[in-house]
C-alpha cells in the first residue's frame, strides 16, 4: 500500500462503528487516537502532524448531527456546507434528514477520503472537497453546519468572522460545541443540549455536555 491509497489506509486502521448519539450513521472510526496518529506520520514520513480528526466522532459533531436528524426542517430541501467535516458525520446526517445537497469540506486529504467512504457506507451522495473554504467568502448555499471547530484561538476567530460575513448575506449557521474555550457564546442563541459519550483518549471526560447554537435569526 502506498500513501496514495488513503482509502486502503482508512479501512485497515478503523472499524465501522456507530457514534453513541447518532446510531443511524455508521462511520470508519479508530479505537485509539495515538496509534493511528503515529501510523499516519509513518505513512507520510512526516512528524508533527495534526491529530486524525477524521477518525473520531467528536462531541460537537455528534450533537449537531443529532439535532439535524431530530429537527430536519433546518436542512430539508436546502443546500448545505459542512465546514471542517472530519468524518463527514454532520453532512451525512444532513443528507439523511433530507438536504438537497451537501458540500463537506476539510483540508485534510485523509478526511476527504473518509467522507467519501462514509457517505457510500451510509447510502448517501454528497460532494467532498479539500479546499480551504475560509480563503474566500462562503459560496452560495442555504445553511452552514459547523461541528467542534472552536478549539484554537486563531482558527476560532477566523471561522467566526467567516460565519458572520455569511450571515450578513443571509446564510445562517448552526454550531455544535462541547464548551471549547474560544466559542463566542455571547453572540449565539442556544438551541439544545446533549450528553455525548466520547473517548478519554481525546477528551477530559467520558461524557461531554454539548450544545447546539444558532448564529442567525434566519434559521
Amino acid at each position: 500500500m502506498t500513501i496514495l491509497d488513503r482509502a486502503g489506509f482508512i479501512r485497515a486502521n478503523t472499524t465501522l462503528m456507530t457514534p453513541p448519539l447518532v446510531p443511524e450513521v455508521r462511520l470508519h472510526l479508530a479505537h485509539e487516537a495515538v496509534p493511528l496518529w503515529q501510523k499516519t506520520e509513518e505513512e507520510l514520513g512526516e512528524m508533527g502532524l495534526p491529530p486524525p480528526f477524521w477518525a473520531f466522532a467528536w462531541a460537537g459533531g455528534q450533537a449537531l448531527a443529532r439535532h439535524v436528524l431530530d429537527h430536519p426542517e433546518y436542512v430539508r430541501g436546502k443546500r448545505i456546507i459542512d465546514l471542517a467535516s472530519g468524518s463527514g458525520l454532520v453532512g451525512i446526517a444532513a443528507m439523511k434528514a433530507g438536504a438537497a445537497s451537501v458540500l463537506a469540506a476539510d483540508i485534510d486529504a485523509f478526511s476527504v477520503e473518509a467522507i467519501v467512504l462514509n457517505a457510500k457506507t451510509n447510502g448517501v451522495s454528497l460532494e467532498a472537497t479539500g479546499r480551504d473554504l475560509l480563503d474566500q467568502p462562503a459560496q452560495d448555499c442555504d445553511v452552514i453546519l459547523v461541528g467542534d471547530l472552536f478549539y484554537e484561538k486563531g482558527l476560532a476567530a477566523k471561522v467566526f468572522a467567516w460565519l458572520e460575513d455569511a450571515e450578513q448575506r443571509g446564510i445562517p449557521a448552526l454550531i455544535g460545541d462541547p464548551g471549547r474555550s474560544y466559542l463566542p457564546r455571547d453572540k449565539l442563541a442556544k438551541l439544545g443540549e446533549y450528553k455525548v459519550q466520547v473517548t478519554r483518549d481525546l477528551e477530559d471526560s467520558e461524557v461531554k455536555l454539548t450544545s447546539v447554537w444558532r448564529l442567525s435569526r434566519y434559521c
